[in-house]
């Protein structure tokens, strides 16, 4: 074809090709702020897009939901024994460029789950929907599987399903003491320091022997409206200075015959 026939093929193709702009220009990051009960408070960093027009940085950070180990918030914990945990914070108010989390859920991860299921014995789990005294709603799940009794040739330990619900109901009345009888920042720590599947443990002994009772899952159903200086009681550390002993250093002066005083 021609050049000169096509009048379109003569045209400069100005302006076609836009110019490759790094995207993380338009980027910054903010600090992630755990709550006071974990020992490590910086736990992160996330990105957002910068605030362009009517588009804010803030409310787009509200909201977000965050997973950590919680052996990386609790530093002095043993990895072994809480490695497993999984904790998600949700970022409520942004201060700055720092985000406040409040607690969102508790998770296991797949791994020890899946070490824990074996041939020849039977699961029982339950789940509770228990109200803290601050009108969080809150759902637990619990897991448990039977044991072998002491000297006992037989190799399955499976339990009838009577047994199942009797150690159902244990786990569901343990579960329901925990979250109904304080707020929800106690129930947090409870579940993190405090080991109640020992406690169920102990109770459901009697019905059928159990092992490896875990509180598995803990979904925050339904929050609270948001308060600001509730989510202040999160981010500041319970311990109270309440300056040192003082000692008395005054004299006792004797007593005097005849000054109302007793010899």
């Amino acid at each position: 074809m021609a050049v000169g026939k096509n009048k379109r093929l003569t045209k400069s193709k100005k302006g076609s090709r836009k110019k490759a702009i790094d995207p993380f220009l338009k980027k910054e990051w903010y600090k992630l702020i755990a709550p006071s009960i974990f020992t490590k408070k910086d736990c992160g960093r996330t990105l957002i897009t910068k605030t362009q027009g009517t588009k804010v940085a803030s409310d787009g950070l509200k909201g977000r939901i965050i997973e950590l180990s919680l052996a990386d918030l609790n530093l002095q914990v043993n990895e072994d024994f809480m490695g497993f945990r999984k904790i998600k914070l949700c970022i409520e108010d942004v201060q700055g460029f720092n985000c406040l989390l409040n607690f969102h859920g508790m998770d296991m991860t797949r791994d020890k789950l899946c070490s824990l299921i074996q041939k020849k014995q039977s699961i029982i789990e339950g789940n509770v929907d228990v109200r803290t005294t601050d009108g969080y709603i809150v759902r637990m799940f619990c897991i448990a599987f039977t044991d072998k009794q002491k000297e006992q040739a037989k190799a399955t330990c499976y339990c009838t399903m009577a047994q199942s619900r009797a150690i159902r109901l244990k786990m569901v009345a343990r579960m329901s003491e925990l979250g109904s009888k304080g707020d929800l920042k106690t129930l947090v720590k409870e579940l993190i320091t405090s080991d109640t599947g020992k406690q169920i443990e102990k109770d459901a002994n009697f019905i059928f022997p159990i092992k490896d009772c875990y509180i598995r899952k803990v979904k925050v159903l339904k929050k609270t409206k948001f308060d600001i200086t509730a989510l202040m009681e999160w981010h500041t550390d319970d311990g109270v200075d309440v300056g040192a002993v003082v000692t008395d250093t005054t004299e006792e002066t004797p007593l005097v015959a005849g000054s109302g005083g007793r010899l």
